[in-house]
């Protein structure tokens, strides 16, 4: 197959660049790729919103610059900071235009929350379903547009480089160019090559590396470990969000339930097993404190008492705004036996968001020619070393936007695309046994949920490395032998994620945003990002 624009994925950051490219080039073709439906991405899931200086009564882009440098602490690139928020308000009036829904109250003006490390209220929502809600407008934009094809079910395997066409490619090889993508259709299982001028990759993020995450199924890193394994650069893996408040269930496992960071911003309160507000001893923005530390407190606060989880106390709420702003929140409390009103939440952290990834430009250019990236797959300086509370959604948006504007002045200067070999599966056998993959899956959560979570120490961290090299062989080996499958393509993806996430956690010798190492408690005076 060949296309014009080839996006890999379906959430936000690739339906915004593939409708802005099929607006601005109505005669060329936009092929966007997803593994699962088109609906099914990280965006789907993001509960709290959008943040976005709209009230400059009360509000400025200077406040929520400083908001996001200081969450970021120091490793944010200030000018990419500077020109998401400024950008961003244009990028949540485009999708205001294209049909998204924000809540809004009876004068017609946005209903704005507060989250974790704002010093403003400045989160567009749509009641505790935000992402569900922008993902439904995009969706149904882009079904609008004639020259976008949604291709569901089919399963990227690798970019396609210089490599396949015979020539030695290193890290230290100029000017790699991407020529497109081998694709498995799921539904026939037949491996097709398919050739673009251009790639964004939008493929979301990697949460499902560790044994509890808020992410769902898909975000096992594939985008990360493709442009890895084509020798592209990959930044700050070490820096993993753990959003402090997932519900806690006994026994459940995988996707754990959001429980958004704007309950706490409108008066739910953390607890122990004692029943004590914890967060003032361990900042002064108590739970309204950025997310590395509160949940670093958390975990604390756990091992102190020996318990699982610790309390959302949000009894002392208005419950009729509760149900208004959180009825997705109230219905599942309520699924499993739990009063709001009148009982407390458990919650515990949760693998939740990568601060790094594919290293990008301003224009989301990557170390790849020809090749882009957006959302939370890519590395674009602003986030540092903790993402901001809503800030993701918007940092997508924009760099959808700056690199639809990168391509566009791109596209027609590209040369035709080489003669591409068809993939090769020879001597290549059905799996025997799925408990080789299966099995592999289970050791590498439990090594990252136990040696590579919210506190790190170099000893921990050289056994992650240790069990991971083995994981790696093993896997590799049943690669080279066996036909390809998501299943087993996903395990060798969250492999290479895993192996960058600790061997970057290796490199930094100091204890930064998310990165907190026992061994070095402290920030040192020199800041760097380590890229691999």
């Amino acid at each position: 197959m060949q296309t014009d624009f080839l996006v890999i994925g379906s959430g936000i950051a690739g339906l915004t660049y593939a409708i802005k490219m099929a607006e601005k080039f109505p005669d060329k073709k936009i092929t966007v790729l997803t593994k699962t439906v088109g609906d099914e991405s990280n965006t789907k899931y993001a509960q709290g919103g959008v943040a976005g200086v709209t009230d400059l009564l009360r509000d400025s882009f200077d406040k929520h610059i400083e908001d996001t440098l200081i969450s970021g602490d120091g490793l944010c690139v200030p000018n990419v900071v500077d020109f998401v928020v400024r950008e961003g308000v244009k990028r949540i009036q485009e999708i205001i235009a294209w049909g998204t829904r924000f809540d809004r109250d009876d004068e017609g003006d946005f209903k704005l929350g507060k989250e974790g490390g704002h010093s403003e209220n400045r989160i567009l929502h749509h009641k505790d379903i935000t992402g569900w809600e922008i993902e439904r407008a995009l969706l149904k934009k882009a079904e609008k547009l004639s020259n976008i094809e949604l291709l569901h079910h089919h399963f990227v395997l690798d970019l396609i480089t210089q490599h396949h066409l015979g020539y030695l490619v290193t890290k230290s090889t100029p000017d790699i160019v991407c020529y497109g993508v081998y694709v498995l259709n799921q539904q026939t299982r037949k491996v097709f090559t398919l050739q673009a001028k251009c790639t964004l990759i939008a493929s979301g993020g990697n949460g499902q590396v560790y044994r509890s995450t808020t992410n769902p199924a898909v975000a096992t890193g594939d985008g990360v470990a493709m442009v890895y394994r084509a020798k592209g650069r990959i930044e700050d893996m070490e820096f993993i969000q753990f959003h402090p408040t997932a519900l806690y269930e006994p026994g459940v496992r995988g996707q754990s339930f959001l429980i958004t960071e704007a309950v706490r911003g409108d008066g739910g309160i953390l607890r122990n097993d004692s029943g004590e507000a914890f967060m003032e001893n361990y900042d002064k923005r108590k739970d309204l404190a950025p997310r590395d530390i509160v949940a670093r407190a958390i975990d604390k606060e756990m091992k102190k008492q020996g318990t699982e989880y610790v309390f959302l106390d949000c009894r002392q709420m208005d419950m009729g705004k509760f149900k208004e702003h959180f009825p997705n929140i109230l219905s599942k409390c309520n699924s499993i036996g739990i009063d709001v009103s009148k009982q407390m939440i458990p919650v515990a952290p949760a693998a939740h968001y990568s601060c790094g990834g594919i290293k990008t430009d301003e224009f989301g250019q990557t170390s790849i020619k020809q090749l882009f990236a957006a959302g939370e797959c890519a590395c674009t300086g602003l986030h540092g070393a903790n993402r901001l509370a809503s800030n993701s959604l918007l940092e997508a948006m924009v760099f959808a936007h700056r690199s639809f504007l990168s391509v566009s002045k791109l596209f027609h200067s590209i040369p035709d695309i080489p003669e591409i070999p068809e993939w090769d599966a020879k001597d290549t056998k059905a799996p025997v046994e799925m408990i080789l993959i299966t099995q592999s899956l289970k050791e590498l959560k439990q090594v990252m949920s136990d040696y590579v979570g919210i506190v790190r120490n170099d000893v921990r961290l050289a056994r992650a490395s240790r069990r991971l090299d083995v994981l790696h062989e093993e896997t590799e080996k049943l690669y080279q032998c066996t036909e390809v499958s998501p299943v087993l393509c996903e395990l060798r993806n969250m492999i290479t994620v895993a192996y960058l996430i600790v061997k970057s956690a290796g490199f930094r010798k100091e204890s930064r945003g998310l990165h907190f190492n026992t061994d070095f408690p402290f920030k040192s005076n020199i800041l760097q990002h380590t890229i691999l």
